[in-house]
């Protein structure tokens, strides 16, 4: 099983899908990330090497801000703004979002 930035990577699915089970890695990222590291977009997680997961940890962890940190880091902004009480931040507070009016077509 392969354990990056403390999740659990599903073993059937192709790696660049995979990768964005992480929190802070979307599509585009995770297909640079495979990229980088000559890992073919076709590959799977289960036909992964040692060798190479240990590599997508290492870029992971050297490269991008993800899980607990990316976490932290947004809800300090969010703190921050509300501390300020500027509007965004009292929208937050609020919980509540701007809706948006539904095309009548």
């Amino acid at each position: 099983m392969a354990r990056i930035a403390g999740i659990n990577i599903p073993q059937n699915k192709v790696v660049s899908v995979a990768l964005t089970y992480i929190h802070g890695i979307g599509l585009h990222s995770s297909k640079k990330i495979c990229q980088k590291l000559d890992i073919p977009l076709t590959k799977r997680v289960n036909e992964l090497s040692e060798e190479q997961v240990l590599r997508i940890r290492e870029f992971i962890d050297a490269n991008h801000k993800v899980e607990g940190d990316l976490r932290r880091e947004v809800s300090v902004n969010i703190k921050r703004l509300v501390d300020l009480a500027c509007y965004r931040g009292s929208r937050h507070k609020k919980k509540t979002t701007c809706e948006r009016p539904k095309n009548s077509m």
